[in-house]
């Protein structure tokens, strides 16, 4: 597949260049030099991106190997390749949440009767550890091409009962104005299309890309909701705090959705501070995710129970405006329960 160019990962302005090898992190003191040669057999199979502004996030609080009171830092855990990545679990899938069955065309995942998924590209600002997504994202698997979108768009035209198309990936903001413009465009012109929802790491990893242009992009015919994905309060940055009050001064309307992930979230005060600061960034949180199947992610994972206790104390400490929903992917292509 052939993004024709325009699904590189962009550089933002002033931005230094991303970190992609073992040798840059050893080099930035993020991972130990002693470990490099495990850590390279799980680059290779789990791709590693980190740009300057999430290293700089990792800098405020140590790297993978002992920040704050030794612990490992929480924005560091969440890019850094670990070699705990090599140990794959029993249970662990290679499609965790079972998109294959419900592929339709290149790029369409078709599950729920009413929305569909649209991947316009595979490719990301950063790569998580934990994605559920991680066996198959990554510059090699590139971006759809022309025929491939229009026979996506044809796909989402041809059945009326699609009310919302959810851009997805990869990340769909790794896309120039341009190519996202012509997509948007697309979308817009099926009638029956309601909703656009466009599922996004972006602005934690380049708050930069949140241009003026990029806002007065989203102003659609239909309705364009941004959905942030944010684990930890320290991701919202200054800078990324900014970014975010660009899109809703400009009209956009944003929800944010969070990974529970053991050493990154999985205490109270944390999710707490976090769905506090989303909401007075005006971001309304939408879904809490229970860590699904994916390959090499077990040191992630926390129990259903403790998420489910986790929950409850969101309901007993902060005001509804705050609460996500807790759910979890079942695995075979089932949905959310």
């Amino acid at each position: 597949m052939s993004g024709g160019g325009s699904s590189r990962p962009p550089a933002a302005a002033g931005e230094g260049r991303a970190l992609t090898r073992i040798e840059d992190l050893v080099a930035h003191g993020l991972v130990p030099a002693s470990a490099s040669a495990q850590l390279k057999a799980v680059a290779e199979r789990f791709q590693v991106r980190l740009t300057s502004h999430v290293v700089a996030a990792i800098g405020a609080g140590g790297g993978l190997d002992g920040g704050r009171g030794g612990e490992p830092d929480p924005i560091a855990r969440q890019f850094v390749p670990d070699v705990a990545e090599a140990i794959i679990a029993p249970e662990e899938l290679i499609d965790p949440i079972g998109d294959e069955v419900h592929a339709k065309v290149p790029g369409i995942v078709h599950r729920y009767p009413d929305r569909v998924l649209l991947k316009p590209t595979h490719l990301c600002q950063v790569y998580c550890r934990f994605c559920f997504r991680r066996e198959v994202v990554g510059p090699e698997a590139g971006s759809l091409d022309d025929a491939e979108l229009d026979a996506a768009l044809g796909y989402i035209a041809g059945r009326p009962e699609i009310f919302e198309a959810i851009l997805t990936g990869g990340d769909p903001l790794v896309l120039s104005d341009r190519r996202l413009g012509r997509i948007l465009a697309g979308l817009e012109a099926i009638e029956h299309l309601g909703v656009i929802r466009i599922h996004s790491r972006a602005l934690i990893a380049d708050p930069g890309r949140a241009t003026d242009d990029f806002v007065r992009l989203l102003r659609r015919r239909v309705a364009v909701w941004l959905v942030l994905h944010v684990n930890h309060p320290r991701e919202l940055t200054p800078d990324v705090a900014a970014a975010i009050g660009r899109l809703v001064d400009g009209g956009v309307p944003l929800l944010a959705q969070t990974v529970l992930l053991k050493g990154v979230n999985d205490d109270a005060a944390t999710l707490e501070a976090l769905m506090r600061t989303l909401v007075r960034l005006r971001v309304k949180p939408y879904y809490l995710h229970h860590l699904d199947l994916a390959a090499g992610t077990s040191h992630f994972r926390v129990s259903v129970a403790r998420g489910q206790e986790l929950s409850a104390h969101l309901r007993g400490r902060v005001s509804g405006i705050c609460q996500p929903t807790y759910v979890l992917d079942i695995p075979g292509g089932h949905g959310k329960a």
